[in-house]
């Protein structure tokens, strides 16, 4: 039996989810709309550069991750990245939320500039922290409630960052011009660049590394490379939820424009509020019902209720506000058990690994797994933004036909295919918590006979 984490320590660890979590909504359904609104750049360019910077993520992803299980100093291997990376993120959110406002400057250099240093200095941050995780505690189930934790963080900070907007036009009487979206971000990127920092620290503080597990004599790059993709448990993993990320990302890429144009309804902030909130109100149930059933399962679940109730929403239309917020409702059931329990079973694949290599390597696999969310919000921001430019979308105007069915597929239809094409996948996966222990037990074996050859 393995240790379990105090309540403390799993605050800990989720803390900076919530501060970081800043760069999910605003970066990807904000900022779009107030480059495109406010400082009038076009919406198809604007989605190609940030599908640009998330294929860019291809390198640094992994290349953060190598870095990291690589790194040796007297505070750890991902503690000075975490560190590091939270202040450079700082500053990128400053310059991304607060475009200039001479003429002098390029908006489309600036926006590109800002963009590429924010998901870079994101990835030096997020790929150690969440490297992390899974070193942190060896339960089977325990794990399930450590990225439980994070993941509800997370919800709850992608749920703050969210509302915000709307509470500080509310709290400081800010209207909907141009100057107003600019305050609004000042005050954001005011809020969250030092929340950012100070999260951070806390996590580092109060959780150590197990530096006994990092080994300073590795394998080579690209042996280690072809180990993780003879690891099948990984890559059935990483498809399922890379496919169904996809489909996750679209609604949240265009729900203002859906809402609005479609529903002719101007409670998105209200429809999101309740999808977070939901979200996170079902967490703890997930937890037990994991534990009950296996993590699989659970997730399966979670899924095939996530994406049932969101099938209905392709036939809406202008006036259905309630029928949609019911669906909404209905979907955020499984929303919080779609981002934890992976993670968890992220964690398990790892484990794998070190049965099959003899080390500890976090950083890679999480290196592969966040350039794969991240690719996913891409797809829902890059060709999701792309193709309702190309349907004819005009910012601030009635839409026409095309545009509406657009966003009806694109919002609503393509994200139910993909989460069924993931369910389909993920029912291949082939660790349960009798082969995890059978996993951990090999590995405490050969770990053993390793130290008694060395010491003959």
């Amino acid at each position: 039996m393995y240790q379990k984490l105090t309540i403390f320590k799993k605050f800990s660890y989720a803390l900076p989810a919530f501060s970081l979590a800043v760069i999910g909504i605003p970066v990807y359904v904000y900022i779009p709309k107030f480059y495109t609104d406010v400082i009038g750049l076009n919406v198809s360019i604007i989605g190609g550069i940030l599908l640009s910077a998330r294929l860019f993520d291809a390198v640094t992803d992994p290349a953060i991750g190598l870095l990291s299980d690589r790194t040796v100093t007297r505070f750890g291997r991902r503690r000075p990245w975490i560190i590091s990376g939270a202040v450079f993120t700082a500053v990128a959110i400053a310059f991304l939320f607060n475009p200039p406002r001479t003429e002098t400057i390029n908006p489309y250099i600036w926006f590109t500039i800002s963009i590429f240093l924010l998901f870079l200095f994101w990835t030096t941050v997020v790929v150690p922290y969440e490297s992390f995780g899974p070193e942190l505690t060896f339960d089977y189930k325990d794990r399930t409630s450590l990225f439980s934790f994070r993941d509800g963080f997370l919800i709850a900070g992608t749920l703050a960052a969210a509302a915000s907007p709307a509470l500080i036009k509310q709290a400081l009487d800010i209207g909907s011009s141009p100057a107003g979206e600019r305050t609004v971000l000042y005050i954001l990127s005011a809020i969250y660049a030092p929340l950012i920092i100070f999260s951070c620290i806390w996590c580092v503080q109060f959780l150590k590394e197990n530096t006994t597990r990092a080994k300073k004599k590795q394998i080579p790059i690209f042996e280690g490379f072809k180990y993780t993709f003879k690891n099948r448990p990984f890559l059935i993993l990483l498809a399922a939820y890379t496919i169904s990320a996809i489909g996750n990302n679209l609604p949240a890429t265009l729900i203002l424009f859906y809402v609005q144009y479609v529903l002719h309804s101007s409670f998105a902030d209200m429809f999101l509020l309740l999808y977070f909130v939901t979200g996170i109100m079902f967490l703890p149930l997930w937890i037990i019902v994991s534990a009950k059933v296996g993590k699989k399962m659970a997730w399966l679940s979670a899924m095939a209720i996530n994406t049932g109730a969101f099938v209905g929403v392709f036939f809406l239309g202008a006036g259905d506000t309630f029928v949609y917020g019911i669906l909404v409702f209905l979907s955020g059931i499984g929303f919080g058990a779609t981002l934890a329990i992976p993670s968890s079973m992220q964690a398990d694949v790892i484990d794998y690994d070190e049965l099959m290599t003899g080390e500890r390597r976090e950083g890679q696999y999480v290196g592969i797994w966040s350039f794969s969310k991240k690719l996913a919000a891409a797809f829902g921001v890059g060709i999701g933004l792309t193709i309702l430019g190309m349907s004819g979308y005009e910012p601030n105007a009635a839409q026409n036909s095309n545009v509406i069915f657009t966003l009806r597929v694109l919002y609503a239809l393509v994200p139910c295919l993909c989460n069924a094409l993931g369910f389909f996948i993920a029912l291949l996966y082939p660790i349960n918590e009798n082969t995890f222990k059978e996993i951990r037990s090999n590995i405490t074996k050969n770990s053993k006979a390793v130290h008694n050859g060395q010491n003959n």
